[in-house]
């Protein structure tokens, strides 16, 4: 038993809490449902969300070729960022038992993304909630808030599947220093995907109060520096490393629309494609460079992320030359609702509309979307033929 600690009462004396061990296993993993913020020990502010979204408790991974149930696991929860956290409860006294729970994780971890699809994990949390009396669109709307894009959430956990980047816990009571160095190894070897260990240890006081310290295991300055968001950021993607990590982000058929998109620009004269820069969120922009913005320079069309997300920024369009009267922010309205993509009544609301490239498998709805910004593109050339101006010339002209 390790040294007790101290609860202050509102009397200003001490009670002595000393480390007592769980009842069982279950208890832990009951406390662990109830109050998943146990996994954020440790963390700091603005790092992972500390609120947690609990996808299945206690389920089998069954390998479709047999049927057999291979690998068990104790908890999946996803965070705010959609990163899939597998978890693995604990309590055993045998050392070599909680060092057996890291392999358990590793194999399951590599079996994930190949039987556990998106639409798995949604219908597991469906039955989860089921399970337990709660309502599912209520549980998620207190989770991710009212105003977030729930299709772009599970877009961005489907990414994070298909890119491996996945959380592994393991839960004990008590964490060895040898458990604690092989998870520290690992996990400074492992990049995009992350391995801790949560120690919860268990104090109790003879009036019946109790507390629990959470530590988190894993996190050295190493692994922190090489996971950091701010290196992953600086990646600028071009052609061909896009497409490539595209289609194993996203799928075929998604890389197949991706593509198709990315033709339509280059079949255009009046549009430029730049490519962003972001292991997250970058991808590639259309830019119209027919010279009716304020400034007389290339105006923003679209992105098109390797989130596998198409979005437009209304401010963009607002401060369009072509659009600025009231008519004329109406009818771009119009044809922009008509495809997925809504602006606001008033130009001066920022917001950025955007919907999965995965709607668009139908070719009269991708057709639809390259009809729109054809209009769009028709609008800004007459415009810009009313107004004497045109298409910049290129440096190279």
């Amino acid at each position: 038993m390790s040294a007790g600690i101290y609860l202050v009462r509102d009397d200003g004396k001490l009670v002595e809490m000393t480390e007592q061990p769980y009842e069982s296993e279950s208890l832990l993993q009951e406390l662990l449902e109830a109050y998943p913020g146990l996994l954020s020990a440790e963390r700091d502010r603005g790092d992972y969300g500390t609120d947690w979204l609990t996808v299945v408790r206690q389920t089998s991974l069954s390998l479709e070729e047999d049927r057999i149930d291979r690998w068990s696991l104790d908890r999946l929860f996803l965070d705010r960022d959609g990163v899939p956290t597998l978890v693995d409860i604990d309590c055993s006294s045998d050392s070599h038992v909680r060092s057996e729970a890291i392999g358990h994780l590793l194999n399951y971890a590599a079996n994930l993304s190949s039987y556990w699809s998106l639409e798995t994990m949604l219908a597991q949390f469906e039955a989860n909630c089921r399970e337990t009396g709660r309502d599912p669109e209520q549980i998620f709307e207190d989770f991710i808030g009212p105003d977030e894009d729930e299709e772009r959430f599970w877009q961005q956990v489907k990414t994070n599947l298909q890119a491996g980047k996945i959380r592994l816990v393991v839960v004990s009571n008590e964490v060895s220093p040898a458990l604690g160095r092989i998870v520290e190894f690992l996990n400074e070897q492992m990049d995009p995907a992350e391995l801790i260990a949560i120690e919860i240890k268990q104090y109790a006081s003879p009036g019946g109060f109790k507390n629990l310290v959470p530590r988190s295991i894993g996190r050295t300055a190493e692994a922190s520096k090489k996971k950091a968001p701010a290196a992953l950021e600086r990646r600028r993607w071009d052609e061909a490393s896009f497409f490539q990590e595209f289609e194993l982000r996203q799928g075929e058929d998604e890389a197949a629309i991706a593509r198709r998109i990315y033709r339509w620009c280059q079949e255009h004269e009046a549009i430029d494609v730049v490519w962003r820069t972001g292991d997250s969120y970058g991808g590639f922009m259309a830019q119209c460079d027919l010279e009716c913005s304020p400034s007389g320079g290339a105006h923003e069309l679209f992105k098109v992320g390797i989130d596998g997300g198409f979005e437009i920024v209304s401010s963009a369009y607002a401060s369009w030359k072509p659009f600025r009267r009231a008519d004329d922010w109406t009818a771009l309205r119009n044809r922009l609702s008509a495809i997925g993509l809504a602006l606001p009544p008033n130009p001066t609301e920022r917001r950025s509309p955007n919907f999965s490239l995965s709607t668009l498998r139908d070719p009269v709805a991708l057709q639809k979307v390259f009809e729109t910004f054809d209009w769009i593109l028709e609008t800004a050339a007459t415009f810009g033929d009313r107004e004497g101006t045109g298409r910049r010339p290129r440096p190279d002209a």
